[in-house]
């Protein structure tokens, strides 16, 4: 199995969460354990959950693991969002939903081939 530095999907799942903490350096300060905190925590669960479900034994597991990435990139999504319209963006948003959007496409990929092996070992 590929160590999850090399997955793709990772290393650009990992530039998107360095990204949104960067963004949130520049949230309000009363939003420390609010907004920031929850999609800090979003964006690195993505890149977190590949890597721990990465090392699963079952690609069962690991196909859980990463429905879980998928729910929280989907999380993080809204958020940003939510920070949007609240008026806490200070940068053009489109790139980062784009980079979403490329970033679940990948997910959705990889959770079809994981899903495919799991198909073959239970055979």
């Amino acid at each position: 199995m590929q160590h999850f530095r090399e997955l793709k999907v990772w290393q650009r799942s990992h530039q998107l969460a360095l990204q949104i903490y960067r963004i949130c350096s520049g949230f309000p300060s009363h939003e420390l354990y609010g907004v920031t905190s929850q999609l800090r925590r979003a964006a690195t669960s993505v890149p977190t959950n590949l890597a721990e479900g990465s090392k699963r034994r079952h690609p069962r597991e690991y196909a859980r693991f990463i429905n879980i990435a998928e729910a929280s990139l989907a999380e993080t999504e809204y958020l940003l969002i939510l920070s949007q319209d609240l008026g806490y963006l200070q940068e053009p948003s489109a790139p980062l939903f784009a980079e979403i959007s490329e970033i679940t496409r990948m997910l959705n990929s990889l959770h079809v081939a994981v899903s495919r092996q799991t198909r073959g070992v239970d055979s």
